[in-house]
């Protein structure tokens, strides 16, 4: 039995699928960092541009520093609604002009000198983003740089690389969705190479062993070559096979009939009672294992001819009144009543004629040696449109229904004694089946005797 995995597109799928959702989180983490930089640098804009205006407020005036607040200053810092604003202006002399004194830096204040410094700082409980500027005073009286901190939280910022996070989040998903479809009818359409190799080999005739000569992309090659290499030793096989039971046949058949023969002869002597007992019961055990031999050769070319014998049309009748001919023996030693009832036109239905015929001599067989006494009849009927029916019916008191489901399995029926092999049942059950048919067995009764059912649908569907 073919173990049974995930089905590769659906792997693939999947694959792919992982694959695209760690890109997008990596896109998505990507967005998000340059939104939250892009709102850094666009805020942190306006807080150098509040400090330089601060910074240039600054004048002297009576030998200090003097600072009138320019309200435009705040008034750009004041586009973010929810946040909060706090400044510091330190004089020459390191002294809080005015604002918060509490607003430190730490040495960016010194880096100020070289230009504008933005940094990121915990004040009052909050996260703030600080612009530091430095100026220099020329005022000969009081030389050195003015430096200004002006401080803002961090909610406008994080609400505008929001915004453009989830902007890039739905583009990214987006693209996702249409690129996993894209995905996934690519990788169907990939697919299709494989789809038509197993269609091929569908599509073979059972007797084909030769080797596939279906164009295939370099991945399949050795798909492609693993099988042809399978079929080239099946084949040899199946050859091996197929001498070894001709050989079986010739070679076991022909002693067979010789030990027959001689026991015949043996028999016409003039021996005693026992010895005359004994030899009957050698030529009756040489007879069970021509019998059994016959049918264990006859069984392994019936499997080997449904498994590989492309079915074609069989008329039913003929092969039924050919059956009825072999199965009962010339040298019978009673008289039974033979009767085939079919009806004058063909019975046609898709089979193997061989295997067919096989599967009603085995049952007629059957009929003749464990049951009909004085009556044997085999019919082909027609039930309806789509389903033919051999019947065997024989006199006799028939098998157990209890026994029917034991007795079509081999080595199972009534046969199990003297002058049977236990096969004959096994292989007309076996070639109904492979026929897409049953074997049934109706009990006797006053209206009929025992009676055997080979039942063929009339397309001969392989199941």
């Amino acid at each position: 039995m073919i173990g049974s995995e995930a089905s590769l597109f659906r792997r693939l799928v999947l694959l792919t699928g992982l694959v695209m959702t760690a890109i997008a989180v990596a896109l998505v983490a990507a967005a998000w960092s340059w939104g939250r930089t892009a709102a850094d640098e666009t805020y942190d804009r306006l807080l150098i541009g509040a400090a330089l205006q601060i910074a240039e407020a600054v004048a002297v005036e009576d030998d200090r520093l003097v600072l009138d607040l320019p309200i435009s200053a705040f008034e750009m810092l004041a586009l973010a609604e929810r946040d909060r604003v706090f400044y510091r202006v330190i004089g020459v002399d390191g002294t809080t002009i005015t604002g918060a004194e509490d607003l430190e830096v730490g040495r960016d204040l010194d880096r100020a000198a070289r230009g504008p410094v933005v940094t990121p700082r915990h004040y009052a409980g909050e996260p703030v983003r600080v612009a530091v500027v430095s100026r220099a005073v020329a005022d000969p009286r009081l030389a050195g740089r003015v430096k200004v901190l002006v401080a803002q939280t961090e909610l406008a910022r994080e609400a505008l690389a929001a915004s453009l996070a989830r902007r890039v989040v739905w583009l990214v998903l987006g693209l996702s969705l249409v690129g996993l479809l894209g995905a996934i009818v690519a990788i169907r359409l990939g697919l299709v190479p494989l789809q038509r190799l197993a269609q091929v080999l569908r599509e073979r005739d059972p007797n084909d062993l030769t080797a596939l000569t279906v164009a295939t992309p370099k991945e399949l090659e050795p798909f492609a070559e693993a099988i042809n290499r399978f079929m080239e030793r099946l084949a040899e096989r199946i050859a091996l096979l197929e001498r070894f039971i001709a050989d079986a046949a010739h070679q076991i058949r022909t002693p067979l009939t010789a030990l027959s023969a001689q026991v015949d002869l043996l028999s016409r002597g003039d021996f005693e009672d026992r010895e005359r007992d004994r030899i009957r019961r050698i030529k009756e055990r040489a007879d069970q294992l021509g019998r059994l031999t016959n049918q264990i050769l006859s069984h392994a070319m019936i499997i080997h001819r449904t498994d590989t014998i492309a079915f074609a049309p069989v008329d039913l009748v003929a092969v039924a009144r050919r059956a009825l001919r072999d199965g009962v023996p010339i040298s019978l030693s009673r008289d039974v009543v033979v009767a085939l009832e079919a009806p004058e036109h063909e019975v046609t239905i898709e089979g193997e004629p061989v295997s067919l015929r096989e599967a009603i001599s085995n049952v007629v067989d059957n009929a003749i040696r464990h049951g009909a006494p004085g009556r044997l009849t085999v019919r082909v009927l027609e039930p309806d449109a789509d389903t033919v029916v051999v019947e065997v019916e024989d006199d006799g008191p028939g098998i157990p229904s209890e026994a029917w489901s034991r007795v079509t399995t081999r080595f199972g029926g009534p046969s199990s004694g003297i002058d049977g092999t236990g096969l004959g049942f096994a292989i007309a059950a076996e070639v109904c089946e492979a026929h897409g048919g049953r074997l049934d067995f109706r009990a006797p009764c006053p209206d009929h005797g025992f009676t055997v059912i080979l039942r063929f649908p009339k397309g001969g569907d392989r199941s």
